[in-house]
Order: C-alpha cells, then sequence, then structure tokens
C-alpha cells in the first residue's frame, strides 16, 4: 500500500508534467487554424523605432546597418537612438556613422544617468511621431522585411501589438536555447492565432502609438517592459500576437548565460504576478493568460518538492521513490527533458533573486569579444 509521501510524489509529479503537456497539445490545435487577420501590406503609416543602447560599441554599427537595409519605405521611418550613459564611446559612434549615412532619418538622445530599459523607452517616446512605434534591442538583427512584416498586421484593427519569434545565433549555449526555442515559438504562435499570447520579445515589438499612451507607456517598475505593455494591450480588447513570419536572430551570452535566463524568468515572474490579480481579462484571454501564469510562478516550485520528497522517501525503503529518482536522472540523457528541467532550475532561482532585486537596471552581457561588422 501506498504511503502519505508516495500519494504526494505521484500527485505532485502528475501535476507538474501533465499540466505543461496538455496545455501544450491543446494550444497545438490552433497551428492549422486560420488567423482571422485581415492583411494589407499597402498599409504604409509613419513607425518610430526605439533602440534603447548601453556599451553597444562593438555592435553599434552593425545594427544602424540592419536597420539601414530595411525596404520599408525610409520616409516613412524615424529612429531614435537612446543612450543610457554608456561609457565605452558608443554615442560617439553613433554620431559618426550618421554623420555619413543621411538617407535615414536618427535622433540620438543622450541620458545622464542609467535608469534602466522602460525608462529610456519612455523617455524616447516622448519624441516619437509615428502612428506605429517598434522597439528593438543593438544585439538582435532582423531580416529586411522585418518593419513590413510587422506593419501588415496592425492594417487589422482589432490587433494592438505585434512581436517576433527568436533564433539563437551561435553554437554553444544557443544549442541549449534552441531546444527551448522550439517548444516556447509553438507557444507564441498558438496562443496568438487561439487570440493573444502574454509574452513579447523586446528585440522586435510593435505597438500601436495610441495604445502605448492609453496605458501609460512602458512600465518602470518591473522588468518585463514588452510583454507587459503587450497584456495592458490585451486587457483593452485588442489582440497581442506573434506570427510564424516576423523573426529575429538573437546573441546568445558566450558567458553567463544561466544568470541571463534567469534574470529573464525574474522579468516575466514580476509580469505575471503582476498581471494575476486583474479581474477584467477579455474571455478568450483567460485560459492562455492563467496557464503561463501557473507555468511561469507555481509548476516549477512543485518539482523543488518532487527532488527533496524522492530521496526522503528512498531512504526510507520506498521502491516508488527509488524508481522515480533513478527514471529521472536516467532521462537526463534525453535533450527535451533536460532543458526542461534546467528551465525549472532557472525559473526556481529566478524567484529567489526577486525576494532581493528585480533587476531592472543589470550588468552587460559579454555577447561580443571586439567590433562585429
Amino acid at each position: 500500500m501506498l504511503s502519505i509521501l508516495e500519494v504526494i510524489i505521484i500527485i505532485l509529479c502528475t501535476i507538474h508534467f501533465a499540466a505543461p503537456l496538455t496545455y501544450y497539445v491543446y494550444m497545438k490545435t490552433f497551428l492549422k487554424k486560420p488567423w482571422n487577420v485581415k492583411l494589407d501590406s499597402n498599409y504604409k503609416p509613419k513607425v518610430t523605432v526605439i533602440l534603447p543602447t548601453y556599451n553597444e560599441k562593438e555592435i553599434i554599427e552593425k545594427k544602424l546597418k540592419n536597420f539601414q537595409s530595411q525596404d520599408y519605405p525610409h520616409d516613412l521611418i524615424e529612429t531614435i537612438v537612446i543612450d543610457s550613459a554608456s561609457t565605452n564611446g558608443t554615442p560617439e559612434n553613433i554620431e559618426k556613422w550618421v554623420k555619413k549615412h543621411k538617407d535615414l532619418k536618427i535622433i540620438l538622445i543622450r541620458e545622464k544617468e542609467r535608469k534602466g530599459k522602460a525608462h529610456a523607452l519612455n523617455n524616447a517616446l516622448k519624441h516619437a511621431a509615428g502612428e506605429i512605434v517598434i522597439i528593438a534591442d543593438a544585439d538582435a538583427m532582423w531580416p529586411n522585411n522585418a518593419i513590413t512584416e510587422a506593419v501588415k498586421w496592425l492594417a487589422d484593427p482589432t490587433i494592438g501589438a505585434v512581436s517576433c519569434l527568436k533564433k539563437p545565433e551561435q553554437k554553444g549555449p544557443a544549442e541549449i536555447e534552441q531546444g527551448y526555442r522550439k517548444y516556447y515559438n509553438t507557444l507564441r504562435i498558438s496562443e496568438s492565432k487561439a487570440w493573444s499570447t502574454p509574452i513579447f520579445h523586446g528585440e522586435l515589438a510593435a505597438y500601436r502609438k495610441e495604445l502605448l499612451d492609453e496605458i501609460g507607456g512602458f512600465p518602470e517598475h518591473i522588468g518585463a517592459d514588452d510583454s507587459h505593455s503587450a497584456v495592458k494591450i490585451a486587457l483593452l480588447g485588442y489582440r497581442t500576437i506573434t506570427p510564424e513570419t516576423l523573426w529575429c536572430t538573437e546573441a546568445v551570452p558566450r558567458k553567463g548565460y544561466h544568470l541571463w535566463r534567469i534574470r529573464r524568468a525574474q522579468h516575466l515572474i514580476q509580469h505575471f504576478l503582476k498581471t494575476r490579480t486583474n479581474n477584467k481579462i477579455p474571455k478568450k484571454f483567460k485560459t492562455i493568460l492563467h496557464m503561463e501564469t501557473f507555468l511561469h510562478v507555481v509548476n516549477p516550485w512543485l518539482l523543488l518538492f518532487i527532488a527533496v520528497l524522492l530521496p526522503v522517501c528512498a531512504i526510507k525503503g520506498s521502491t516508488l521513490s527509488k524508481i522515480f529518482l533513478v527514471s529521472g536522472v536516467a532521462l537526463l540523457m534525453v535533450k527535451s527533458y533536460r532543458t526542461w528541467i534546467t528551465q525549472q532550475m532557472h525559473l526556481i532561482t529566478a524567484s529567489v533573486r526577486n525576494l532581493k532585486t528585480k533587476e531592472i537596471v543589470w550588468r552587460k552581457d559579454i555577447k561580443y569579444a571586439k567590433k562585429v561588422d
């Protein structure tokens, strides 16, 4: 007969693994369904691209060239580069590049103090003249049709914001990232087709400026400014989506990969905790938002409880616990399982770190050893 602890272990294992798997299988049913969005490639509003920078000397010229390569009409694009007190000559490099390239309208704003990405975005937003505001990261590269692709989805008045899928750029930690992204990207597209996704990517995210103004700009008190802004727009009744045709390549840190992932997890946890008490969630969005909140905030802790209970029961002579323990260790040979466990560890660590710091301002990640052309 099973002991109480063994029953608890079975229940926790069932919830921890079955909940995300069931949600994933359910959401995948939306992949083959139509978008029900009215696309219009002739829709060409004025666009403001906002690029926040901090010590981007090695990559800034490549990013500006990336903007220059966009096939969207250049006379309809203004780019605001807002530098948060860089110490390595980044703004000077921007000024030199702008003097040599007159085909793009680039406005450089220099902040005297670094107060976080959202603060910089809101500062730039005050100067934005575009109907559509697109935020970018210096170390994420766009295909040359990125702006055109993002804008055409916003031709539909029911769409309030659009984000992208991400492809890791280099090998090494990127191989771990790639395993995570396959699961993650499927959910972003599926949730978008169902109605909206609660997770956005600041490497390439487009918003209607009037809606950003309505929600008060980007939140400065939490780290996930991109996702939280999108959810606030979704709570107004607009769809916030990630189409499969919009993507960017993202540089993955050469050092400190796990700390980088933990910081991102911190920001998402802050975002979901801030959203969980809202009682005005559109009906089609409720299941998505509640499930993602559970998966990010609660479910990782179930795994920790399992990891504590299994050895205790095994020491007491529980054959079932020994089988579970050996099976769990053996499954680490499977890449998808190993990626899942790593992700759960990141989320648990992130929850603990959030008790000490929100990481609104963080140390610069090392992604490039030298200037990138």
